[in-house]
């Protein structure tokens, strides 16, 4: 690879590293990286996108470079934005600095963009490139693309379970089948998307706050979300009763018992009403166009069983983090996923491997979608 191809790859990592600083706290936005670098090959200025989704990365990093912006080289994890909003155009700031280069990672596929910003940038005279580690850049937003294309956020199916698949004896004890720090990797993994999932079921078993509780990170707590079917929530509960300081869905039927719906709205609950699906609950794919629309592009499933299997039949899961225990429950204890209506190898859900660690006495693995 020629030095020149090197050294803006070197530039185009920093600025992805940068992006990711930004996920789960700027939805609907993308979470965007940017680096300026100058003729002599010094980093003058450096951004990414802040929470709620402004500043955006270019005007971050275009601050504090100043002038020395001039004649330098923008390395962008997305197309700058050509759309008047809370700022101006990202791609007229970079013109009015008098960059001379700008090198953007992939396009963005917002109605309002789509080419116009690399195009914008092209008729000023600034020399554009487009592509560099479009892969990486993609795979990082691509929740934010995800919504764009199909309306719809990222769905990130976490496990913890022993090594034959379990997440709780057949009476339901289930702390803890992890260790410490699996543990605090999956908090982690609530600080960097934009809401977390739970049903009904493991709501009312666990009461839990679905907070993120790493010393330091406790404002990155993402939207809570339940799936409710038939209201059967506890109004007392720690989800409910906790609303009013941290952003609490729950998502149902049409139907419901109009007193109890008003009674979640009064304690600072969002109520969603969609579709109902055969089985009596949310129809899959109406509530995550629901939450796509509400402006989410990354959700983070934590359980529980049933709803994890209606997520896998629906073809909704995108991302797997699982997991395992290095301990066997047997056939006693309750799967990880529910029985879903697999006749034939044919028609069971199938994941890519991109990779496994060691996460304490624990070890986790990731998949994608098989496509």
């Amino acid at each position: 690879m020629p030095k020149t191809e090197i050294t803006d790859a070197f530039h185009m990592r920093a600025a992805l590293a940068l992006a990711g600083r930004g996920l789960g706290r700027v939805w609907p936005n993308p979470a965007v990286g940017c680096v300026l670098v100058d003729r002599d090959g010094r980093v003058t200025g450096r951004g990414w996108t802040q929470p709620g989704g402004r500043p955006h990365a270019e005007t971050e990093a275009l601050a504090r470079a100043g002038g020395a912006a001039k004649g330098a080289t923008a390395y962008v994890t997305l197309e700058p934005c050509v759309h008047h909003g809370q700022t101006p155009p990202c791609a007229d700031a970079l013109i009015e600095a008098g960059v001379a280069r700008v090198i953007a990672a992939t396009e963005d596929p917002d109605p309002r963009v789509k080419g116009g910003g690399l195009g914008r940038l092209r008729d000023a005279g600034i020399d554009v490139e487009a592509g560099l580690l479009r892969e990486e850049a993609e795979l990082l937003n691509a929740g934010y693309l995800m919504r764009q294309r199909e309306g719809r956020p990222v769905v990130t199916l976490k496990l913890a379970t022993t090594l034959d698949g379990r997440i709780a004896t057949h009476a339901g004890e289930s702390r803890w089948i992890t260790g410490e720090a699996a543990r605090a990797r999956g908090h982690m993994m609530r600080a960097r998307h934009d809401a977390i999932m739970v049903g009904i079921g493991t709501a009312l078993a666990d009461n839990p706050t679905l907070t993120c509780r790493l010393p330091g990170l406790e404002d990155r707590s993402p939207v809570r979300i339940v799936v409710d079917a038939r209201l059967h929530l506890s109004l007392t509960s720690n989800l409910v009763a906790t609303a009013a300081r941290s952003a609490t869905w729950l998502v149902t039927v049409p139907g419901g018992d109009a007193d109890r719906l008003r009674a979640f709205k009064d304690c600072g609950v969002k109520v969603m009403e969609v579709r109902e699906a055969a089985d009596g609950y949310p129809d899959p794919e109406a509530m995550f166009q629901a939450l796509g629309k509400a402006g989410l592009t990354r959700v983070l499933v934590e359980g529980g069983g049933h709803l994890a299997a209606c997520l896998v039949r629906a073809d909704l899961v995108d991302r797997l983090r699982w997991f395992r225990a290095a301990g066997v429950m047997g056939g006693d204890g309750i799967p990880a996923v529910a029985a879903y209506g697999v006749d034939e190898l044919a028609m069971m859900r199938r994941f890519r491997r991109v990779g496994v660690r060691a996460v304490g006495d624990d070890i986790l693995e990731s998949y994608l979608k098989h496509s």
